[in-house]
């Protein structure tokens, strides 16, 4: 069974000039490929894609945007959740002395 990718990143277009004094380049154009950017604690890494790869890579930074935004819904009822025990708690315990 395939196993569908989550990727974190950023699509990106790399844009350069090869060097070769007879490219299209040399003229004033430039070689563009699609990449994707992404940290690797800390450091910035970058993976050169294939022009049919765009649509695989998009969908999978999809996936990973609504699984983030899953998580902090579920961090943000967590807090909230901590806090109304809490609240409760200093409530319940304002009926004691030490």
């Amino acid at each position: 069974m395939a196993r569908r990718l989550v990727l974190r990143g950023t699509l990106i277009v790399l844009r350069r000039r090869c060097g070769k004094p007879t490219c299209w380049c040399a003229r004033g154009g430039v070689h563009e490929t699609p990449a994707l950017a992404y940290k690797v604690a800390g450091v910035t890494k970058i993976l050169t894609l294939r022009p049919h790869d765009i649509p695989t890579v998009r969908a999978a930074h999809a996936r990973y945007q609504r699984v983030l935004r899953g998580l902090e819904r579920q961090v943000q009822t967590s807090v909230a959740t901590l806090r109304e025990r809490r609240a409760r708690e200093k409530t319940a315990g304002r009926g004691r002395r030490r």
